[in-house]
């Protein structure tokens, strides 16, 4: 499997149907499993034996959409969660604890920026946010000696800014951490993360992954690369015994391959229970059976409507890195050949009244708290996704007030065009 195309992935990796099996990943809709002795299921608890017991922490539906995901970004393993905040947030709080410290770039979603700069300082976690087109001399400033892992979005949402996962891998080993990537917009079909340096991928699979707004769910993939042991001091979490499963060490007795994923599983997992349910993760795998045939479309009809933006003499700027004028196109034609997602940002003249007045006029685009379905949604971030955030946070995130994310869906990209420009007339 490892040696086929993504669309061969998209379609057949992660279940393979034994004789006389179902076709389709089964849907395992029950909380408990059933064994036969006390000594069966003990095994489970003490991580000495491969099963189920309980699906707050693991289903066997899950695990098979958990291994796709895993293929199709070339891990070495993976897991579901509820949602895309909850993957990022275990693949940080994994690593970090009370007196850590993170390096992110600050032109992330406004969930996860608010996540790591407000809910996890109160754990104790500090932050420096970084400009994700620091240079390393600048890079390398924000690091501590707390520092425990560096965080940055492929494609940001909604700046769209491109990160230089080559850059930031190198800064973040040089300094004994992991890079942490979300590869949510660009999808495995477009950018893999891991094969520029990046240690640990994750996802909203709400959006494209599942791709027609039916399922909430994210992903952590690991690597399996980074060597925990090397840098032994900083992880204790990894590197040391775990007394709440009798003594374990997860990097000695997993490896570099699954202790990450299984510490957060056997941890997280279990005690703050941010499981998907097996039904999401059944309409998720549909999804992504058709990934690599969707995404393609969704970067056609997002070119279509930037340059039609770009053209447009109301439309004050337009963000979209597959445009050769985009500040980002550089890094783009390197990390994204086959172009980033069907995302486009764009200013109007006259900020956010005019961000508002033109949404309103919109017939085939609805505005929605949502991107990277089939059906083109749009917003104005400041007023939704960014709410959160002052003035200075947004134009540090490169989100201004009167900014418009549109997302391109799977329709016609002359029926979205003709939609956008009677909207703007």
């Amino acid at each position: 499997m490892n040696n086929q195309k993504i669309g061969t992935k998209c379609v057949q990796a992660g279940y393979r149907p034994g004789n006389g099996e179902p076709r389709q990943i089964p849907i395992i809709q029950s909380t408990t499993f059933k064994y036969d002795t006390s000594e069966d299921m003990g095994k489970l608890f003490d991580l000495e034996a491969s099963g189920y017991f309980y699906t707050r922490l693991q289903n066997p539906t899950n695990d098979h959409v958990a291994a796709k995901i895993a293929a199709l970004e070339g891990g070495s393993a993976a897991m579901l969660t509820s949602s895309g905040q909850a993957a990022n947030f275990f693949a940080l709080f994994n690593i970090c604890e009370c007196g850590s410290h993170i390096v992110a770039s600050s032109s992330i979603y406004g969930g996860t920026f608010n996540l790591i700069a407000v809910t996890m300082a109160k754990m104790g976690i500090e932050v420096t946010f970084v400009s994700p087109d620091a240079d390393e001399d600048e890079l390398n400033a924000a690091f501590k000696e707390n520092t425990r892992a560096m965080f940055g979005e492929t494609i940001a949402n909604p700046a769209l800014t491109v990160l230089d996962i080559e850059k930031f891998a190198k800064v973040a080993h040089a300094h004994g951490v992991p890079l942490i990537v979300d590869n949510t917009f660009p999808t495995p079909v477009n950018c893999r993360p891991i094969e520029w340096g990046a240690d640990i991928v994750t996802h909203s699979t709400t959006k494209y992954m599942d791709g027609h707004g039916a399922a909430v769910g994210g992903a952590i993939v690991d690597a399996g690369k980074f060597d925990w042991m090397a840098h032994a001091d900083k992880f204790p979490g990894l590197t040391q015994p775990d007394e709440s499963y009798h003594g374990i060490v997860y990097a000695e007795k997993f490896g570099k391959e699954g202790a990450f994923i299984t510490k957060c599983t056997s941890q997280l997992m279990r005690d703050f229970g941010c499981i998907q349910s097996p039904q999401n993760a059944f309409i998720l795998n549909l999804g992504l059976e058709s990934l690599h045939v969707r995404m393609p479309k969704h970067v056609e009809n997002g070119l279509a409507v930037a340059k039609f933006l770009e053209g447009h003499k109301k439309v004050v700027k337009v963000n979209y890195p597959g445009l050769e004028s985009d500040k980002y196109h550089e890094l783009a034609k390197k990390y994204l050949p086959n172009g980033g997602c069907g995302v486009v940002s764009f200013e109007l003249e006259g900020g956010r009244a005019a961000a508002e007045s033109f949404m309103k006029k919109l017939k085939v685009a609805a505005i929605e708290t949502h991107v990277a379905d089939a059906r083109t949604c749009c917003l104005n971030p400041a007023t939704s996704t960014h709410r959160q955030l002052t003035d200075e946070q947004l134009e540090a995130a490169g989100i201004p007030a009167g900014l418009i994310r549109i997302s391109c869906g799977l329709e016609d990209s002359a029926d979205l065009i003709a939609d956008i420009a009677q909207a703007l007339e």
